[in-house]
């Protein structure tokens, strides 16, 4: 990788990726042992940047953190070729 590197390791054994603006973004699986219905989700952080401005976090389904990976794929693979339009839609197909 070109603009990140990785720092220390988590709990769960692997680094978060620090972002070249110095952010820590960690993901990491929650399960929540509710017996009437166990729940699960993919859990994004995103750490303060390197003035410590507060981050911020989501917990997705197994579908949602599927679909941003799609778009996030999709962005990427735009910023590369240069073909990014910042203000394009994004398909929710």
């Amino acid at each position: 990788m070109t603009t990140a590197e990785h720092g220390r390791p988590g709990p769960g054994g692997e680094s978060p990726l620090v972002t070249s603006c110095g952010r820590r973004i960690r993901v990491k699986c929650l399960r929540l042992a509710i017996p009437e219905r166990p729940i699960g989700r993919v859990t994004l952080d995103v750490g303060g940047d390197h003035g410590e401005e507060p981050g911020v976090w989501t917990a997705l389904t197994a579908d949602e953190a599927r679909d941003l990976a799609r778009r996030l794929l999709a962005h990427a693979a735009a910023a590369e070729s240069g073909t990014a339009h910042t203000d394009a839609p994004t398909s929710t197909s």
